[in-house]
């Protein structure tokens, strides 16, 4: 393991909002003095940080780079950051493994091993982002192995298989999903006639209800959002055939809505805001909004527009004051949320993902030199501040989406992870 260090950066704290009534945020970290990413897409699921006081232009070559680390492990997981630590999952020798790495110095803290190499995809390493809460943390393997685990030891509490232990159905690259901590329960998405979404006890790994969906759909690529609507708490998942929501408390199924899905990969997380859910994939689709209504015990979801102008990939969309920010393939494109009308396009940050803090997006490349981009969240206009080029880029593509997080960014890319101090200096 290869580290280079050089620097260190600040500390602040926040919660933030996604849906109406939100998910509470998994991780204690989040309060008290610190701006953790604790989960896939941060705090809230919805890739938004509130911190303030960050870089608003990056200076020419880029921010400060204040540590690296060299042979991670391949794969495209997203790490997570909470309590001081970084985790993440990755190939290493014919082991899937799950580490732990210290914020501050990118120093490997632990590694475990949580199953043998899978067979998914290109083998490229699996996909998934480790869940952390308090002193224990979530992560679930290619081949569908789940494992609950100390955050300081890494040592396995206990392990479940959704193929074998809950006959799951999943696509061709693999389990990819990050799990979701809701209260006492851990979300996870088997996929399949028996268990296509189940809810385990979080602590012992027990059942606590198994759902079925019509169609009995495949799990794919994405991962689950909790919302209150209509007075009712569900999960809402991305799944083979499309959008459906089921009950928190029982597994109940609720709603579905699959214009939104293509047959080959369904892999961005939906948006909830006010009753409104957004989905959209990629393979010449594109994205719709349904406003999710309860009439006596039934829910419908009732098609607001549908868009060929937000065909996404793998990238994910963020909402920022009414405006949806995502990559439309190989277009940067803002939309109007509620009406789908299309504010702008920009092709210069090309195709991949993006996160928004303190009033810019952070658009990762996914090709080529893995370019950064700094953007103004503008509705009105593509506007610029700042670009570099990934350093010690790997000949795969920049899958893993940018984090923020203490006054630093993180990118992965395979066995690299490099952490940038973004920090406004006062």
């Amino acid at each position: 393991m290869q580290v280079r260090c050089l620097g260190l950066l600040a500390v602040m704290s926040f919660t933030i909002c996604a849906c109406a009534e939100p998910n509470k945020p998994v991780s204690p970290t989040t309060s008290g003095g610190s701006y953790d990413w604790p989960q896939w897409r941060g705090p809230q699921r919805d890739d938004l940080n509130k911190e303030s006081d960050l870089l608003k232009d990056w200076p020419k070559g880029g921010p400060k780079l204040v540590w690296e680390i060299k042979d991670l492990g391949g794969g495209y997981s997203t790490p997570s950051i909470a309590g001081g630590r970084i985790f993440g999952m990755s190939y290493r020798g014919d082991d899937e493994v799950v580490w732990a790495l210290d914020e501050a110095t990118g120093k490997e803290l632990w590694v475990k091993k949580i199953a043998n190499k899978g067979n998914a995809g290109y083998n490229e390493g699996p996909r998934g982002t480790p869940t952390v809460e308090g002193d224990h943390l979530w992560t679930l393997g290619i081949s569908g192995d789940l494992a609950y685990m100390d955050v300081k030891s890494g040592d396995i509490i206990w392990q479940k298989n959704l193929q074998k232990d809950f006959k799951g159905a999943r696509g061709g690259w693999g389990y990819c999903e990050s799990p979701l901590i809701d209260g006492e329960k851990v979300i996870i998405t088997p996929g399949g006639g028996e268990a296509a979404i189940a809810a385990l006890n979080k602590k012992t790994g027990a059942v606590i209800w198994k759902a079925k969906v019509p169609g009995n759909d495949g799990a794919h690529y994405s991962s689950a959002i909790v919302a209150e609507i209509g007075g009712t708490r569900q999960y809402i998942q991305f799944m083979a055939g499309g959008v459906v929501a089921v009950a928190a408390d029982d597994g109940k199924f609720l709603w579905r809505y699959d214009h939104p899905h293509n047959g080959t990969a369904n892999c961005s997380t939906p948006i909830c805001h006010d009753g409104y859910v957004f989905a959209a994939s990629n393979y010449g689709v594109g994205g719709g909004l349904v406003k999710v209504k309860k009439s006596g015990d039934a829910f419908t979801a009732d098609e607001v527009y549908f868009t060929k102008s937000m065909k996404n990939h793998h990238g994910g969309v963020v909402l920022v004051d009414g405006y949806l920010y995502g990559a439309n393939d190989g277009l940067l494109t803002c939309l109007d949320f509620v009406t789908g009308k299309v504010q702008w396009e920009e092709r210069i940050p090309g195709k991949g993902s993006v996160a928004y803090a303190d009033g810019r997006l952070y658009c990762r490349n996914e090709g080529g030199d893995g370019t950064m981009y700094l953007v103004e969240a503008n509705p009105q206009k593509y506007v610029e501040h700042g670009r570099f080029k990934q350093p010690d880029r790997s000949h795969h593509n920049a899958w893993a989406h940018p984090m923020i997080a203490n006054g630093k960014l993180y990118i992965r890319d395979q066995d690299v992870l490099l952490c940038y101090d973004v920090k406004e200096k006062k």
